[in-house]
C-alpha cells in the first residue's frame, strides 16, 4: 500500500464516519416534523421487515405534524403498531383508514435532556470510529515502514496528514452536536 492509499483511505473512514453521525443526528426528535425522524423504522410487511420510506409516503404538511399515506392500505396497522411500539420515538399515530398522522408533541425539558444524552451519545459513538480510522491509518503506516516500503520521513508525513484530517472531522462532528444540542435544548 502507498502513501497515498493510506491517506486517501482515512480520509474516506473519516468522511463515512461523519456522514454516519449527521444521519443519526437527523433520527433525533427535536420538536419539529422531520421525515428524517422515521429513517430507523421498519414494519412487518408481506411477512418480512421493511423500512417505513419503501411502504409509503412521508410527508410534513405542517412543522408539527407528520403525515404518512401507505402504498397499500393493508400495511396501515402493521405501520401505525411499529410506530408506537418505537420507544425512541415516543410518537401516538392516529389514522382514519387512509393516511396515518403522527402529531409531534413539544418537548419537555426532561425530554430534552434526554436528547441531549443521545446526541452524547451518538457523538462519543463517532469519535470512536474515528480514532479507530485513525488507528488503521497509523499501522498500515507502520508496516509499510517495517516492510521498508515507505521511509521514516513519508510515516511522519503521513501520520501528520492523517492527524490534520482527524482533527478537522473531529471538529465537524463536535460542531454539528453543538449546533444539534442548541436546536434540541431552545424552546
Amino acid at each position: 500500500m502507498n502513501t497515498d492509499q493510506i491517506v486517501s483511505s482515512a480520509q474516506t473512514k473519516f468522511q463515512q464516519a461523519l456522514e454516519h453521525f449527521q444521519s443519526d443526528l437527523k433520527s433525533l426528535r427535536t420538536g419539529r416534523a422531520s421525515a428524517a425522524m422515521l429513517d430507523g423504522v421498519t414494519a412487518e410487511a408481506y411477512g418480512v421487515q421493511t423500512p417505513l420510506n419503501q411502504l409509503a409516503t412521508i410527508t410534513t404538511p405542517e412543522a408539527q405534524l407528520i403525515q404518512i399515506s401507505p402504498f397499500d392500505p393493508s400495511n396501515l396497522q402493521a405501520i401505525v403498531t411499529s410506530i408506537r411500539n418505537n420507544q425512541q420515538l415516543g410518537l401516538n399515530p392516529t389514522d382514519d383508514g387512509r393516511v396515518i398522522r403522527l402529531p409531534i408533541p413539544a418537548l419537555t425539558e426532561d425530554r430534552r435532556r434526554d436528547i441531549a444524552k443521545q446526541i452524547g451519545q451518538k457523538q462519543e459513538e463517532a469519535m470512536v470510529r474515528l480514532r479507530n480510522a485513525r488507528h488503521d491509518a497509523l499501522d498500515a503506516t507502520g508496516k509499510a515502514k517495517k516492510d521498508k516500503e515507505i521511509g521514516e520521513d513519508d510515516a511522519k508525513r503521513i501520520e501528520k496528514q492523517v492527524d490534520e484530517t482527524m482533527n478537522k472531522t473531529r471538529a465537524e462532528v463536535e460542531a454539528a452536536a453543538k449546533a444539534k444540542e442548541v436546536e434540541v435544548m431552545s424552546l
